[in-house]
């Protein structure tokens, strides 16, 4: 479950968290992780938001805002204004949630910063239990062009360099690295995690499996295959029926082509796995 810079789904009418809702919500059975979004790869420190024609009644009761109304995430969360501040909100979500695992999402900028958080947790004593690394070239067909293409460092370069910190800095054995940046076939996957992931997200992917055209249409509520709106009509697009089994077999066959990848490489265990595996861009078949 994701806690985003609005505190959507879990908030006030200031924004900031409303720890009721979070409890209720962290404590459901389904919920495995609490992440905490700082920033995202396709728009790195610029908020995003939902048009009042998206915001229809049951999504603006799910995010606690209200319908029919534009409603804007800000850039950061009002719950925290520095770096010992995010480590006591990773505290404090931790035990609302009765102790399940917590985390935060970045997009890395400035590797100071980043060094600086480190630094925090280690003056705090409290620790993230992972760090979800996106990527600049990650998406959102609603992001401005300018910042999908020219703001963040780019995903394996940052995950390279999150790897390497937290490991000089003396804490990876404590934290879990996620890699979210275009991971959509087998290699990309192999690839992450020999370069420092210990799992993977995967967005894009699935959206293209599911029919998504990269239109840069998500926030018109005009999407041409039904992915992203909520105009009943062109919903009409998107089949469950079908699309369920495209994106299941999607996911099946990239699992597949990626044992292959593994195997190829003589490994018998996925610890094995290191970025003398990976050469400029290629694997060492």
């Amino acid at each position: 479950m994701q806690v985003d810079t609005a505190n959507f789904g879990f908030r006030n009418d200031d924004g900031t968290l409303n720890e009721k809702a979070f409890t209720e919500k962290s404590t459901l059975a389904q919920v495995k992780m609490v992440e905490v979004k700082l920033s995202q790869g396709a728009k790195p420190g610029h908020g995003g938001l939902l048009p009042a024609a998206k915001n229809t009644n049951e999504i603006a009761n799910i995010r606690m805002v209200k319908a029919a109304t534009d409603v804007f995430s800000p850039p950061v969360n009002p719950s925290f204004d520095s770096p010992e501040g995010l480590a006591h909100f990773i505290d404090k979500l931790r035990r609302l949630s009765g102790g399940k695992p917590v985390g935060f999402k970045l997009c890395i900028g400035s590797k100071d910063e980043f060094i600086g958080l480190i630094r925090a947790f280690e003056k705090t004593g409290i620790y993230p239990d992972f760090i979800t690394v996106d990527a600049a070239e990650g998406g959102t067909g609603a992001a401005p062009v300018e910042y999908s293409d020219s703001v963040g460092m780019r995903g394996e370069d940052a995950l390279r360099f999150v790897h390497q910190t937290l490991r000089e800095m003396g804490v990876r054995d404590r934290i879990k690295v996620i890699y979210s940046g275009k991971v959509i076939t087998g290699f990309t996957l192999l690839k992450a995690l020999c370069q420092g992931a210990d799992l993977c997200n995967s967005a894009r992917g699935f959206m293209f499996s599911l029919g998504c055209i990269q239109s840069l249409r998500c926030h018109t509520n005009t999407c041409p295959t039904g992915v992203a709106t909520q105009d009943k009509t062109l919903q009409k697009g998107l089949v469950p029926e079908e699309k369920y089994q495209r994106v299941a077999n999607f996911h099946k066959n990239t699992i597949v082509s990626f044992l292959e990848l593994a195997s190829a490489l003589g490994i018998s265990s996925l610890d094995e796995l290191d970025e003398h595996h990976i050469q400029t861009g290629h694997t060492r078949l």
